[in-house]
């Protein structure tokens, strides 16, 4: 059984990642923790989440006791994932990494902390958009070249950041498979005379409505034909699952004394 710690449990995430540690059969709640200020400490872990009492209280950051999990899961905000790095190397533990929207400097901070102790940094855990980045990248070598590609992503009104990690994966991974840029071929906005099309860029658009979980969309169309390659997520159990299933993996990792940093797709042996 491996042992979760998992950060900003208040979070919708967080909440979902409490859920999913009593209903998976490898894990289980180890800690769960809130920012110092939070009016959420004390409370019973379970109740937070909206299910049965489960005798774990909530904590404050500076309260997290390292013996108590194996791995931890951070899906907080960018600005504290740095602290939160700190934190993990000095107590030399694990970390699932699901925090989305991070800057050059977050980057480097997750790069410099794998020297020290084994990460996994993902968009997206979902198994299925993790299938759906290897099949862009499938598309994008037999039609990718002749192609206008675009990525349509929808989120909830409550995302902050646009586009969305996993639809930033996607331009990234077909860029790659292209030999393109990604920073210099993107197409973020199209308003007014646009003129025609570059056929070596990627487009994106974004939407934010409603209760939306999450829909990414690859859109691979030539004169004549078009391929689309789609993944809808209905529910948040879907990524928690899937940082579970990191994690574990994680855990074995450590034992094996193997640092670095890891994708979602090194988890499911799609590389």
């Amino acid at each position: 059984m491996t042992k979760m710690g998992v950060l900003g449990a208040n979070g919708r995430m967080g909440r979902v990642l409490i859920d999913a540690c009593y209903q998976h059969a490898e894990a289980s709640l180890g800690f769960a923790s809130v920012r110092d200020s939070s009016s959420f400490i004390g409370l019973d872990a379970g109740e937070l989440a909206g299910i049965a009492k489960q005798y774990i209280n909530i904590c404050s950051v500076s309260q997290q006791n390292a013996d108590l999990s194996d791995v931890i899961i951070d899906f907080t905000l960018p600005e504290a994932l740095e602290a939160n790095l700190e934190w993990c190397v000095s107590n030399n533990l694990p970390i699932v990494i699901g925090t989305t929207g991070l800057n050059q400097q977050q980057l480097q901070a997750i790069d410099d902390a794998a020297k020290h102790i084994p990460i996994v940094f993902a968009a997206n855990y979902s198994v299925g958009v993790n299938l759906l980045l290897k099949l862009a990248r499938m598309t994008s070598q037999v039609m990718g070249n002749g192609s206008d590609i675009e990525i349509v992503e929808a989120h909830h009104r409550f995302k902050q950041d646009a586009p969305s990690g996993t639809a930033m994966a996607l331009g990234e991974a077909i860029a790659d498979e292209l030999g393109r840029d990604l920073s210099k071929c993107a197409v973020y906005t199209r308003e007014g005379n646009t003129g025609l099309r570059d056929p070596n860029t990627i487009g994106f658009a974004t939407v934010r409505a409603g209760d939306i979980v999450g829909e990414h969309t690859a859109i691979f169309a030539t004169i004549g034909e078009r391929l689309e390659l789609t993944h809808k997520a209905s529910s948040r159990l879907t990524f928690a699952n899937g940082a579970l299933t990191a994690a574990i993996w994680l855990k074995q990792k450590q034992k094996t004394q193997a640092n670095g940093l890891f994708s979602m797709q090194d988890v499911l042996n799609l590389n």
